[in-house]
């Protein structure tokens, strides 16, 4: 999900360092739940042996890297002044993918990746992009793949699931685009959220899909025009205009567009090739973002409905995990029942914030409240990762 921190820094400097960052940071309006999700990801993830890239002057330092295959982790260090994001790409297909990475700080990524030529972007979107080499492992290294029969059956699943999603996708968007070309505006605030959650529930592959997900669901604090960006398009576009505009006048083109853009992303799902590994790799990665977006600041920065967006993203991933349930609670049985805990203590604490009209504002969730969200929903997804592995799947496997 194109929306706005990791190893732990040791030795000596590392006062000096986390002075340093809280310095920049207090020069910086508004970033300071950017600086917490950085510090969290710290304290959580070792990485002595991380590769580190460096963000500055729209470009990677270094610029091209060469790994072999199999798991290697990133460190990611942000020496611009806005929050950033970075990828791997597979053409235009996401990889992997890090939000939320604060000025002056850091954050990992770890991926298992397969041999080839893979691109890596620089910050805002717009930058140039960096060049990534994986050469072939070592023999032995590269983790065997699974019986696919076993998952025959998810797999079939969960194409019917993405179909289905895409369906509800194209009608929501249309609804939005009519109430939009009628000016309603109370109407079309109203059906924004609505809107979106297809797309969230989606998101373990309709993200991955660079291009589209660049057009559907930009941010603007990731493009170097902000809100006058021309790539601002997309959901937030409209959120932009619904709710801090309060207007739907000139919003036509970009809802007309939105339309287009959700009729290809439908055709591209349609003929998008699914392994086991793109369910278990895609519920991790939508698991990272939430708890990033969730630690950080949001994503929804106009309407603040971001818990509805993580409700969808959620029943999202929960899909994935109820269909897996019967290869990976035979095959690793503690590995499942862990994902199943971490599961139910996230909709629990999710169902404890929603009230009888929904869900409250994003701003007006206690800090707390979204800071043991975030670290729950960071364990959940490293729970699924695991799972992916002990039946395996991975980047590099099936």
């Amino acid at each position: 999900m194109s929306s706005p921190p990791l190893p732990p820094v040791r030795g000596p400097n590392r006062t000096l360092r986390w002075a340093a960052a809280g310095s920049a940071l207090l020069m910086i309006a508004g970033v300071g739940a950017f600086a917490y999700a950085s510090q969290v990801a710290a304290r959580r993830t070792p990485g002595a042996d991380a590769l580190t890239v460096v963000l500055e002057n729209g470009t990677c330092r270094p610029n091209e890297l060469t790994v072999p295959a199999g798991r290697t982790t990133f460190r990611i260090e942000n020496r611009t002044e806005r929050a950033v994001e970075w990828e791997i790409l597979d053409g235009v297909m996401v990889v992997e993918e890090r939000e939320n990475i604060a000025p002056g700080l850091s954050q990992t990524l770890s991926a298992r990746l397969r041999p080839g030529e893979y691109a890596i972007t620089c910050g805002l979107l717009s930058n140039p992009r960096g060049r990534l080499v994986v050469t072939p492992a070592a023999d032995g290294a590269a983790p065997s793949a699974p019986d696919l029969v076993a998952f025959i059956a998810p797999l079939a699943e969960y194409r019917v699931f993405t179909q289905l999603q895409a369906r509800d996708l194209a009608r929501e968007v249309g609804a939005l685009d009519e109430a939009i070309r009628a000016g309603d505006l109370a109407k079309a605030r109203g059906l924004y959220s609505q809107a979106r959650a297809p797309y969230l529930r989606l998101a373990p592959v309709a993200s991955r899909i660079a291009d589209l997900a660049n057009a559907i669901d930009p941010v603007a604090a990731y493009l170097g025009g902000r809100e006058a960006d021309r790539g601002f398009t997309g959901f937030h576009r409209l959120e932009y205009g619904l709710f801090a505009q309060n207007a739907t006048q000139g919003l036509a083109p970009i809802s007309e567009k939105l339309v287009a853009d959700v009729a290809a992303l439908r055709e591209r799902l349609r003929a998008l090739k699914l392994s086991p590994a793109d369910m278990t790799d895609g519920a991790a990665r939508v698991l990272q973002l939430l708890a990033d977006t969730t630690a950080g600041n949001g994503v929804d920065a106009y309407s603040r409905t971001d818990l509805d967006d993580f409700d969808a993203g959620l029943s999202g991933v929960a899909k994935i995990v109820a269909l897996l349930k019967p290869v990976a609670s035979d095959a690793a049985p503690e590995a499942f029942e862990a994902v199943g805990t971490r599961l139910s203590t996230v909709e629990a604490q999710l169902a404890a914030l929603r009230g009888a009209d929904g869900y409250p504002a994003f701003d007006a969730v206690p800090a707390e409240s979204r800071e043991a969200l975030a670290e729950d929903t960071r364990a959940l997804g490293e729970a699924v990762e695991r799972m992916g592995e002990a039946i395996g799947l991975s980047q590099g496997g099936a």
